[in-house]
């Protein structure tokens, strides 16, 4: 079984740290999905401008890319917002039936303190509640699992890999 994996949320949730952590335990490869945004939109984002959906629509492409290449021995895990249900079945679309969404969720105060303490990012604080506002909730995905970001790592770890082992789909 071929590991595809999204983990997805709004900036500040711990996406980046948790996939990196899974797919050290997977064997897989990690992209950090903010490397794949084209320079305009991180031009737009370090200025405070939200991203729109035609911005988003050539980076998920890219997220997309990189989720199909992915093969039995070369497993992978993308840190990837995946806001909306348009987006993340824009992914299924591209990346096949394997493809699962680990979705780190927590509060508004908790997600503004860890970005106020993230020296160099170019997402601003000032963004949060527009990507809040975007955020479609996976509810019904049986694809995906929600997770509180509070949790600690190991916990998150843990949880994202039982899922992963009991949602496996058997024609895929």
């Amino acid at each position: 079984m071929v590991n595809r994996i999204v983990v997805m949320g709004v900036s500040g949730c711990g996406k980046s740290s948790a996939g990196l952590r899974l797919a050290e335990q997977l064997g897989a490869r990690f992209i950090e999905g903010d490397d794949l945004h084209p320079a305009a939109n991180v031009t737009k984002m370090r200025t405070g401008i939200a991203l729109g959906d035609e911005d988003r629509a050539p980076w998920l492409a890219r997220v997309g890319e990189e989720l199909a290449k992915a093969t039995d021995e070369t497993g992978v895990v993308i840190a990837c917002s995946a806001l909306k249900k348009a987006y993340r079945d824009l992914l299924r679309g591209l990346a096949g039936p394997e493809l699962r969404f680990i979705h780190l969720a927590g509060s508004r105060a908790l997600l503004a303190e860890r970005m106020a303490n993230r020296p160099g990012h170019y997402m601003p604080v000032s963004l949060l509640d527009s990507q809040l506002s975007t955020l479609e909730p996976t509810t019904g995905e049986q694809d995906a699992i929600t997770l509180d970001c509070a949790l600690p790592p190991s916990a998150i770890e843990q949880a994202s890999l039982a899922f992963l082992a009991t949602n496996r789909r058997s024609d895929a």
